[in-house]
């Protein structure tokens, strides 16, 4: 079943581009804040929601990686 289907699965995908647009935008800065408008500002959007909810985006992922540990 596609991701786009499953809610478990579309959250956990919008989970990983969250924590991979913080972790780009801390490794390189240069990459991610030159593309603040257009289709590439949806990376930017993600980066800024990881960098000032990151205490929240973190026990997201905790709580997504126990439901599939116990669901499977």
């Amino acid at each position: 079943m596609s991701a786009l289907f499953n809610f478990a699965s579309l959250l956990l995908v919008f989970l990983l581009l969250i924590c991979t647009c913080t972790y780009i935008r801390g490794a390189a800065p240069g990459l991610v804040d030159r593309n603040r408008d257009g289709f590439l500002g949806v990376f930017f959007k993600c980066a800024r929601i990881g960098e000032r909810l990151s205490p929240y985006v973190s026990l997201a992922c905790v709580a997504m990686a126990l439901t599939f540990l116990i669901g499977k």
